[in-house]
């Protein structure tokens, strides 16, 4: 279990997830927590089941259907039923805010008062796209950030295509990519990417937690590193 490096307010709770633990076997092995990737259904519940109830969880999690969009959900109770969304706000206590990944970038807010908080799945199609702005445009007053695991810079090797999506979004962005000796291939920096979105917004609170999904095969899942793999997640919520 990762704890955020962050000065929350004391009644966010937060945290994410490793594959240290659990029942699934074979290229899932450890605490997989995705349902879509072909791992037996019933050990990931078991999975989760054990989750909640080692992490003192107040709820089950709120899990989202995540496919690369800009969707953020407010969300006011609990649910069972998975949401089409790769962002979830909420302002109610006792909400478990999750985004699942193996690679893509978890985005975890609060306001400074503690009364809202929010989950993002960033990958680099949402995040050129603006899942993190329409989730921190959506939050009450001064935001802090947590970024939790992903795929780091030195791992994660795009094309030509997303280097010139995100600098034709914002010139700066070319900060966060260093040319690879192949021609037309770049390595991007995730974080720093997104350092710079919320910057724009004046958001300087960003506390990163510096953990490469790719290089931590003992601790992490990674997509880039095993293709077929299992998944963590972060969470967040308010304390009542």
């Amino acid at each position: 279990m990762i704890i955020p490096n962050w000065n929350a307010p004391k009644q966010v709770k937060a945290f994410s997830s490793t594959r240290q633990g659990g029942f699934s076997q074979g290229v899932y092995q450890g605490l997989n927590l995705g349902m879509h990737v072909g791992d037996d259904p019933a050990l990931v519940l078991h999975n989760r089941q054990w989750l909640v109830e080692t992490s003192a969880m107040p709820s089950s999690p709120i899990w989202l259907n995540q496919t690369h969009s800009t969707v953020v959900l407010d969300v006011d109770a609990p649910t069972e039923q998975v949401l089409d969304a790769d962002g979830i706000i909420t302002s109610t206590p006792n909400v478990v805010c999750s985004a699942m990944t193996a690679d893509c970038l978890p985005v975890l807010m609060t306001n400074r008062t503690g009364t809202q908080v929010a989950a993002v799945h960033a990958g680099w199609r949402g995040l050129v796209n603006g899942i993190v702005e329409h989730t921190a445009a959506r939050m009450s007053g001064d935001v802090m950030v947590w970024l939790g695991p992903a795929i780091g810079a030195q791992a994660f090797e795009v094309g030509e295509d997303v280097f010139a999506a995100f600098v034709a979004h914002h010139p700066q962005a070319e900060l966060a990519f260093t040319p690879c000796v192949q021609q037309g291939k770049w390595l991007a920096d995730m974080s720093q990417l997104v350092k710079l979105r919320l910057h724009q917004l004046g958001i300087e609170q960003v506390f990163d937690s510096g953990l490469c999904t790719y290089q931590d095969a003992e601790r992490f899942y990674s997509y880039r590193r095993d293709g077929v793999t299992g998944r963590q997640a972060a969470f967040i919520w308010l304390e009542e």
